[in-house]
């Protein structure tokens, strides 16, 4: 690897080690407080966010294996790229759906409490990942009709083409890939469209929670647009392949940088920093409780110090030899 190659290497690092951070605090909030952990829209949250973590985490690995070439099972390469694939769709599709509960919050309010109980909620996760597995099956069905059994020994770089054994396998692949983008744009649309319209008519007391749910729907929208986008880096990335191989390779970091670990970033942005209540308990669940925690182990320190220096604490008393 140049020394290009190596910088870019390091600042995808360093973006990520600040993603991991942010993300395991609030993550670490989420689990802290009941409240969040029986609310569809906090659910939802921390699902994007263990879902990234986890992508971003395999990825990264995958990245830095690539960048030294280094081989591995194959069989071991497939396994990380079915959990990859079936992480790629889960975080779109969640946001489709916490733009979906905040149009029912603020569109149908009076059915707001029947629709968003927990058992909904784990029904529309597991519905979640039903559909994010639709790609990875269709595609690993052609796979392993197409390979024989000795593939699966041999080290091979990991990388997502190696799926790829058939032209027409790739076709397949982005065409279920812009159906999920035209699917989840249009609901994004909608509910955004529905809740514009719902602050128009709104009364003046309700406009400022409408026009924030507004805004947060736009957020989605815009994180998701960034996240759909790299649906279509199998028609561009193929293409830029053929005429200069330097060229493929920034495109793909580019690609890599732009359109999966910036959407990603952006979720804690929009739910974790935006939303008060969250915001709050983080900033109670960081900063308060381990002041609070040092204050209270220093004051014992203190007390503790003041008794064992009394002579009539004979727990304190240190023999004396002669």
């Amino acid at each position: 690897p140049n020394g290009n190659y190596k910088v870019q290497v390091i600042i995808v690092q360093f973006l990520l080690s600040i993603f991991f951070y942010i993300d395991t605090l609030l993550i670490v909030t989420f689990f802290q407080k009941e409240y969040f952990r029986t609310s569809m829209r906090y659910v939802f949250f921390v699902h994007t966010l263990i879902c990234d973590w986890i992508y971003l985490f395999i990825s990264n690995i995958l990245l830095i294996l690539t960048y030294f070439s280094m081989p591995m099972f194959a069989w071991i390469c497939i396994i990380l790229l079915i959990l990859m694939s079936l992480l790629t769709f889960s975080t779109p599709l969640t946001m489709v759906a916490m733009s979906i509960e905040r149009y029912i919050a603020i569109c149908l309010p009076l059915r707001h409490a029947e629709i968003s109980t927990s058992r909904r909620t784990i029904y529309c996760i597991l519905f979640i990942h039903g559909l994010s597995s639709i790609q990875i099956f269709v595609v690993l069905s052609i796979f392993f009709a197409s390979v024989s059994h000795s593939f699966y020994m041999m080290y091979k770089v990991c990388m997502v083409e190696m799926l790829i054994v058939l032209k027409w396998q790739s076709y397949v692949r982005s065409a279920i890939s812009l159906f999920y983008f035209l699917i989840m744009s249009c609901t994004i649309l909608f509910t955004y469209v529905k809740i514009v319209t719902a602050a128009k008519m709104a009364a003046s007391g309700h406009k400022k929670s409408i026009t924030k749910g507004r805004n947060t729907v736009l957020l989605h929208g815009m994180q998701l647009f960034l996240g759909l986008f790299q649906f279509w880096t199998p028609f561009v990335e193929p293409a830029v392949l053929s005429i200069n191989v330097e060229l493929y390779v920034f495109v793909r970091y580019f690609d890599y940088v732009a359109f999966i670990l910036a959407p990603r970033c952006l979720c804690p942005l929009v739910y974790g920093l935006r939303d008060k209540k969250f915001f709050s308990a983080l900033k109670y669940y960081v900063f308060s409780v381990p002041c609070y925690r040092a204050h209270v182990a220093q004051q014992k320190a203190t007390r503790t110090r003041i008794v064992c220096k009394s002579r009539l604490n004979p727990a304190c008393h240190i023999p004396q030899f002669v």
